[in-house]
C-alpha cells in the first residue's frame, strides 16, 4: 500500500508527530511505501535544523532525518507554514536577505502542489495532529 503522511502539529505540543514517525516505521517494515510526509502547521517545527532537546529527550528532528537517509523518505516542509514561523531554507533566506538554512537534512521546502500530488499518488492518505 501506498500513503502519504501529513503531520500538523509541533513535535513538543502533541504526539502527533511521534504517532506519525511510529506509524511510517511500522508501515515501512510491513513492506508499505510512503510515498510522501509532508509537515503543515505547526508540524513545520519538525524541520528546525537547529533543534537541540535535552540528553535525555528524544529529538524529532533526528529520527525524521535519519530515517529519510535510510529509506529515501521524502520529508516535504509547507513554505506557506514555515515562513509564517521563520524556519527558511538557504535559498529563501538569501531572497528575503536573511542568512540561516534553518532546514534540517533529509527535509525540503516547497508548497501545497506536493501534498496534492501526494495525495493523488498514494491510496491511503494519514493525518497526524
Amino acid at each position: 500500500m501506498i500513503f502519504a503522511i501529513q503531520i500538523n502539529s509541533s513535535p513538543y505540543h502533541s504526539n502527533g508527530g511521534h504517532a506519525a514517525y511510529a506509524f511510517v516505521v511500522a508501515a515501512l517494515a510491513q513492506g508499505h511505501q510512503i510515498f510522501r510526509v509532508f509537515f503543515y502547521h505547526d508540524g513545520i517545527y519538525h524541520a528546525l535544523r537547529h533543534t537541540t532537546p535535552p540528553d535525555d529527550e528524544a529529538n524529532p528532528t533526528a529520527r525524521w532525518s535519519q530515517l529519510a537517509a535510510h529509506h529515501n523518505l521524502d520529508l516535504v516542509v509547507c513554505i506557506s507554514a514555515a515562513q509564517r514561523r521563520g524556519l527558511l531554507c538557504a535559498d529563501e533566506a538569501h531572497h528575503q536577505g536573511k542568512q540561516d538554512n534553518d532546514v534540517a537534512d533529509g527535509f525540503r521546502i516547497s508548497g501545497l502542489g506536493q501534498w496534492v500530488e501526494a495525495t493523488l499518488m498514494a491510496e491511503r492518505l494519514v493525518i497526524f495532529g
